[in-house]
């Protein structure tokens, strides 16, 4: 009998809560006419989740999330239209703070 072994994860994926939390990003960005279309990549070393303004061109951001990186400088990282790292970190809820601040408004009393 052959004991039964994990075998070791293919690709990287997004659990619900992290992909949940993407796109509620997302949606709220779409509304406020700052993104229009998206796309979704699981590789063997990386889940990527670029977000764009229109489908033609570059991402406006794009959000990674390497596990390799966990023990480092953290497993998520947020990349701007030109490819440069805004922000890297442990959580996802702080990576996604530059983008968060995009759609806060001066409001006037």
């Amino acid at each position: 009998m052959v004991p039964f072994t994990r075998a070791a994860p293919t690709q990287v994926t997004f659990d619900r809560a992290e992909l949940m939390r993407i796109l509620d990003l997302y949606g709220r960005m779409v509304a406020a006419g700052l993104w229009r279309d998206y796309a979704i990549s699981f590789d063997r070393d990386a889940a990527s989740f670029s977000a764009f303004k229109r489908t033609a061109e570059r991402p406006s951001a794009r959000i990674e999330k390497h596990p390799a990186l966990r023990t480092r400088q953290g497993m998520w990282a947020l990349y701007g239209e030109a490819g440069q790292v805004l922000k890297r970190g442990h959580d996802l809820g702080g990576v996604l703070s530059p983008l968060e601040r995009k759609l806060m408004k001066v409001v006037e009393g």
